[in-house]
């Protein structure tokens, strides 16, 4: 891979990185590599971004080779979700300046190490699977997503219990009645998944997961499907119009009507995410999730 521009993103109003995000663009020019800032990046850096070269968040990833993220993984997934638009096929190193930062796992002081292996080729790329939805309201796609942790479909604030319609491709599954369900990637196994009581998929596998929110019964349990699976999520009213909405990422989203369409299946993009410096999966669940400890 040959890199001569990184694209450098901290998330919004992240000062303690202020410091980093200069050092790194001194350190790439340095090596004779363009550091191309986001446009609110570049005011945290300051004088030091003072003659490069900006875009937005949404542009960034059509101008560089590479992107560096600072921040949690929030930020993280916003910019997979940019890269997967672009059509771009770009690593992504995140470094963790979150609470938890499962997928900017990469510490501050690995930063300059992992982008000496990137740009000497050796650094460690996973691929990571993303999934695609597609939304259909009275037969027409209004609206296509591709992201990496999961699509949520969930109940509004003030409504009741809410009622989906879930297929695969074999045919009907079952009437989920529930606070929501999660359609969960491996790589977001870790996230809402979990918490809402799903299992942990390990991101080499070719799965994705189908998890209740708080089910009316007992039965309506976590399911693990193939990959290759598409998932269609059919509301019904209970109760007031648009009382389900659905949910990207925990990024964005948008209410959903009675006869609303979504279609869930694996993206033929994939992320790919620059490791930290000799920590496996399974060393990150220990670190990051306590896993495994009494």
């Amino acid at each position: 891979m040959n890199v001569r521009r990184v694209g450098i993103v901290a998330k919004n109003g992240l000062v303690a990185a202020s410091e980093h995000v200069s050092q790194l663009g001194a350190w790439l020019r340095a090596r004779g590599v363009e550091a191309v800032y986001e446009t609110d990046t570049a005011t945290l850096a300051g004088s030091a971004a003072h003659s490069a070269r900006t875009a937005t968040r949404d542009l960034l990833p059509n101008d560089v080779d590479v992107i560096v993220v600072l921040g949690g993984d929030g930020t993280l997934l916003a910019m997979a979700a940019r890269i997967a638009r672009s059509g771009r096929d770009i690593p992504i190193l995140g470094v963790n300046f979150g609470s938890l930062g499962f997928l900017t796992e990469i510490r501050i002081d690995e930063l300059l190490p992992s982008m000496e292996s990137v740009l000497g080729g050796t650094a460690r790329l996973d691929e990571r699977a993303m999934l695609e939805a597609v939304a259909y309201r009275n037969g027409q796609v209004f609206d296509t997503r591709i992201v990496l942790n999961d699509v949520v479909f969930t109940k509004a604030a003030l409504s009741r219990m809410i009622e989906l319609s879930v297929s695969v491709s074999t045919g009907f599954v079952t009437r989920v009645k529930a606070d929501g369900l999660i359609i969960a990637s491996a790589t977001g196994s870790t996230a809402y998944n979990l918490a809402a009581g799903g299992p942990i998929v390990h991101p080499m596998v070719d799965a994705f997961v189908l998890t209740p929110i708080a089910p009316h019964t007992l039965t309506n349990r976590p399911v693990v499907i193939p990959g290759s699976t598409v998932v269609e999520v059919r509301p019904h009213a209970n109760g007031e119009p648009e009382d389900v909405f659905v949910t990207y990422d925990g990024q964005s989203g948008y209410p959903l009507n009675e006869g609303d369409l979504v279609q869930v299946r694996k993206s033929a993009h994939v992320l790919r995410l620059v490791k930290g410096p000799a920590r496996g999966y399974f060393e990150v669940l220990r670190e990051k999730l306590k896993w495994g400890e009494r």
